[in-house]
């Protein structure tokens, strides 16, 4: 069985990426199976240039075949903004909470047709060699007015989505599994890694 290795130490995370790959002929590390991986700087632009950063840095120094997403936010209203800044936004030591409620802070009074946002996601798929392939998902919703559901990490309390009605925190694994912005880009991620299973190759 191949290994691969998801290069994050984040628990949330780390669930929804094993979730996505439970079917899959691999077993799946992370970057808390390997407590002396030195940090990466994510120097990156784009969120495609992050995970790419990441996927290829971890490969590399492990050997083995890495996933890599990078993945955040993006208000309208805000410019776009948090964006690849998403997992910093209110700086170092804020938590998941200090983030969404300084998002909520900077949109009080915005009426609900201006609160639109999306969150995007990149997955770089790398091997040692350095053969490096990357897809990408995106999940269109607005932002609530104050949270709501135990679910899920990050933004996801203040991510409303209306078809659904619900936010992404009020939304059952197995369906967020299906439409996240993480998801779908791994819906890709799976047809590389099921191709590389089979070939040796990305």
């Amino acid at each position: 069985m191949v290994d691969i290795i998801l290069a994050t130490k984040n628990p949330g995370k780390i669930e929804e990426l094993k979730a996505l790959l439970a079917d899959m002929e691999v077993n799946v590390l992370s970057l808390r199976d390997f407590p002396d991986m030195p940090e990466i700087e994510e120097t990156g632009v784009t969120f495609a240039e992050n995970a790419e950063i990441k996927a290829n840095t971890v490969a590399r120094i492990t050997g083995k075949l890495t996933l890599a997403d990078d993945s955040g936010l993006e208000v309208d209203a805000l410019g776009g903004r948090p964006g690849v800044l998403s997992s910093r936004f209110g700086g170092p030591d804020a938590s998941d909470r200090d983030k969404y409620l300084r998002i909520l802070e900077l949109l009080e009074g915005i009426p609900d047709e201006k609160r639109s946002a999306r969150f995007r996601a990149a997955v770089a798929v790398a091997t040692p060699g350095g053969e490096t392939t990357i897809v990408a998902g995106t999940c269109e919703g607005r932002i609530a007015h104050g949270p709501s559901g135990e679910s899920g990490f990050g933004y996801d309390p203040i991510f409303f989505i209306p078809e659904l009605g619900l936010t992404m925190a009020e939304v059952p694994s197995d369906v967020k599994n299906r439409i996240s912005h993480r998801a779908r880009a791994m819906q890709s991620a799976r047809r590389i890694l099921e191709r590389y299973l089979a070939t040796g190759k990305l």
